[in-house]
């Protein structure tokens, strides 16, 4: 195991990057790394909440057009509270043949590959432009590439800007040129409080919410029922929106009827749709509901639905020099269609065309004891020299 990957690596894992934190030392530690490399290195900072947030980039190479971006996000989902931890999250673990932490699957290994990488490279003999993009709050709805995309030509400086980008997100060296959306929303019930004594008083808005779960329920079994012929291939395991609940938050005390309820709901849109079908559908069908409880009272709840968060889906073109990289270099010959979002759907709005391949395991992502194979964490680094050296040293 190369003592600087794991070195780099178990750095950013001990860097608390959990997406509602600041990034800016760990985003410095790898600007610094690629600074003494040879890369030009710029930091976009910014202010979000009060809390300091940087993207990064980097680039080497002349100033020709059709260079490489990799990319990756350098933020996490919590650890704190979340149960089956059985060893430090901020610590780089290496057992057998599983390296340990927050963040190995999804996605600071890569990063660190890439800053590995970037240490063997000869830059005198790039033909072509590398350049890395790594973002923040990538986790919470891709905000940092946003924010970075309309800076990035100026980033750049003199360098053209890249038309293909590789994103080192969690497949298992899968390759996907596709991925769902996400749209977020919320949906807050409110009712009329009182003593729990006397329910009949009151609407209790917990009550009323367990009705817009079991509508909103219903329409996801119906989505469920009528999967897309279109998109069957793509992605074989689900292909239709999928559907989450992921908050409940209600009530303030058990003898007190509760007056308020929000549900935090997500759904994951496939290409080539109006993301925002399913959000009119739903708040069709609970604005038509009766909003009472279950209490005999005439009083009625309401409710009011946020403005939707959109991630918008990926759908790279095919047949692109790093796809044929990739499979060459990975032995990888088809690509499909990833669940999740990356920040590609945003690159896309650049006319940069993504592709999603990295070394860390999707069933790890978000997990209590988080872990990517020992071997995909040794050997990813020579996969991205000769994805680079392919495309960029040797051009065709």
């Amino acid at each position: 195991m190369s003592t600087y990957l794991q070195e780099v690596a178990g750095r950013l894992v001990a860097y608390d990057t959990v997406s509602q934190k600041s990034n800016v030392e760990a985003m410095e530690y790898l600007g610094n790394h690629l600074d003494d490399q040879g890369f030009r290195v710029a930091l976009q900072q910014t202010d979000v909440a009060g809390v300091p947030k940087a993207n990064l980039v980097a680039l080497a190479g002349p100033q020709e057009p059709d260079g490489l971006i990799l990319s990756g996000h350098v933020d996490t989902v919590p650890f704190l509270d979340q149960p089956g931890w059985t060893r430090d999250p901020l610590a780089l673990g290496v057992e057998d043949d599983r390296v340990y932490g927050r963040g190995t699957s999804d996605m600071k290994v890569f990063l660190a590959q890439c800053v590995d990488a970037a240490a063997s490279l000869d830059l005198a003999a790039l033909k072509r432009p590398v350049v890395f993009l790594f973002t923040a709050d990538e986790e919470v709805g891709c905000l940092g590439a946003e924010r970075l995309m309309p800076a990035l030509s100026e980033l750049l400086g003199d360098i053209p800007q890249p038309r293909l980008a590789w994103i080192g997100e969690p497949t298992s060296y899968q390759v996907f040129h596709a991925h769902k959306g996400v749209v977020v929303f919320s949906i807050s019930i409110r009712g009329l409080g009182g003593h729990s004594s006397t329910p009949e008083h009151g609407v209790n808005a917990i009550a009323v919410a367990g009705k817009v779960i079991d509508t909103i329920g219903q329409y996801q079994a119906e989505l469920h029922a009528t999967p897309s012929t279109t998109f069957a291939e793509l992605f074989p395991e689900s292909p239709y929106p999928t559907l989450n609940f992921g908050l409940l938050r209600g009530g303030t005390a058990g003898n007190m009827i509760a007056e308020q309820c929000t549900i935090q709901i997500s759904y994951r849109p496939l290409p080539k749709a109006d993301p925002l079908v399913c959000y009119h559908e739903i708040a069709r069908r609970v604005r038509a509901l009766d909003l009472v409880d279950y209490s005999g009272s005439s009083h009625r709840a309401s409710l009011v639905l946020t403005e939707p968060l959109i991630v918008p889906p990926l759908f790279s073109p095919r047949g692109t020099l790093l796809e044929g990289a990739l499979f060459e270099v990975l032995d990888q010959h088809t690509s499909g269609g990833a669940p999740f979002a990356t920040d590609g759907c945003q690159f896309a709005s650049g006319d940069i065309a993504s592709l999603i391949c990295g070394p860390g395991d999707l069933d790890q992502a978000h997990q209590p004891n988080e872990s990517i194979r020992r071997e995909t964490f040794e050997n990813g680094t020579e996969r991205i020299l000769a994805v680079v050296r392919k495309l960029c040293e040797t051009p065709e």
